[in-house]
């Protein structure tokens, strides 16, 4: 029998009212074409959030990491650093140049990309004649990497980081945004995120002449001459003027949408504080601060009788969508044969994580019956 009841999403757009009236500007001005104003002030309007100073807008976060990688000489056969536990789109540019991924494991605590397996992994490779050319650290579900570690890191060894931010916009470490730490930063606006243009995303740095090259590359790499003559490889990877009105109006509200992402995880939290085998992925420390793109929490069947799928399944049955961890990227069969720094962490928390429904149009009824749902799960009532 068909199950009526409204669709409970992991994640959904949430539009905040005026993006509608910058598309309709941009069609009044008849700026359809990809190019138009929306895009400078897109551009602008994150940059003055995330502190960076040059912003490129693009058609996706993959696209945005691509040029990243493009723009940092990565060649057929280098190697780039990139953490396991994470979305394939973070790993599949790395492909797209020919280089190979080299995978590191996570840190138990903040989920995210260990120092000291990435201290290890770049020791190992540099012994066997290949210095890194890039690292990519994930900001994983929005909660912020050891950025401080991880820049020492980099930093001592002389290998550029690019902050893989797509889950993090609003996230911040030691107080500095997430994506600004970096050479370059890279930003997701698909249409699951805190905020979206439909398709979009962003590549981000403090220097000029990158962003610059990327907007450039990003646009079919045309010359500047009266006709269509290109010296360089290019690509369409520019954002629409159109699109970007959207984004304009998802920054006026960015405040609100993380202020309630961090509320669903406060809920969540306090639902199943006491019950024993459950824990969240929560803020280590006070320099850690979380958008909390999404709430996670692993589940351990020995200590509270019930498994992660049989949640997920409940949940499904009344048309509430949750969803396990990202597969680390090590156990995917494309990737398989990487060279891989690992010590079980992405493991363990790919086996017993759960992604729970963290839209932030969610209302105060549906994140109940999300509770309620998941508790009538558990074999001890506590």
């Amino acid at each position: 029998m068909e199950n009526l009841r409204k669709r409970i999403y992991l994640a959904c757009p949430h539009m905040g009212g005026n993006e509608i009236n910058y598309v309709m500007e941009a069609f009044a001005q008849n700026w359809i074409a990809p190019v138009g104003p929306n895009i400078a002030k897109f551009e602008k309007a994150i940059a003055a959030y995330i502190g960076v100073k040059h912003v490129a807008a693009l058609t996706s976060g993959s696209a945005a990491l691509h040029l990243a990688l493009v723009l940092l000489g990565v060649q057929r056969g280098d190697e780039v650093i990139a953490s396991t536990l994470t979305f394939a789109a973070t790993i599949n540019p790395v492909v797209y140049m020919g280089a190979v991924p080299i995978l590191v494991d996570s840190e138990p605590d903040s989920w995210n990309m260990s120092p000291d397996l990435l201290e290890e992994a770049i020791r190992d490779r540099i012994k066997k004649g290949k210095r890194p050319k890039a690292i990519i650290p994930v900001h994983i579900y929005g909660m912020p990497a050891n950025m401080s570690r991880i820049m020492e890191i980099a930093n001592r060894y002389e290998i550029p980081v690019i902050e893989d931010a797509a889950e993090a916009l609003g996230s911040r470490y030691r107080d500095q945004p997430a994506g600004s730490f970096g050479k370059l930063g890279v930003l997701s606006f698909n249409g699951n995120k805190i905020i979206t243009t439909s398709g979009g995303g962003a590549l981000v740095s403090n220097d000029e002449k990158l962003i610059d090259k990327a907007r450039f590359l990003s646009t079919q790499a045309r010359d500047d001459a009266p006709w269509y003559q290109h010296s360089e490889i290019g690509y369409n990877y520019r954002l629409s003027n159109v699109l970007a009105g959207i984004g304009l109006g998802q920054m006026e509200v960015i405040d609100e949408r993380v202020k309630r992402k961090r509320a669903l995880f406060d809920f969540y939290r306090k639902q199943f504080y006491d019950f024993e085998g459950v824990e969240f992925l929560a803020e280590p420390d006070g320099a850690h601060y979380s958008n909390f793109w999404l709430t996670c929490l692993t589940v351990d069947p020995l200590k509270c009788g019930v498994t992660r799928d049989e949640i997920r399944l409940a949940l499904e049955k009344e048309n509430i969508e949750s969803r396990p961890t990202w597969k680390p990227m090590h156990l995917q069969p494309v990737f398989s044969a990487c060279p891989a720094y690992v010590d079980g962490t992405s493991d363990r928390l790919f086996e017993f994580g759960l992604c729970l429904p963290s839209g932030t149009g969610m209302t105060d009824e549906e994140c109940q019956e999300v509770s309620r749902i998941m508790q009538s799960c558990f074999k001890v009532v506590f």
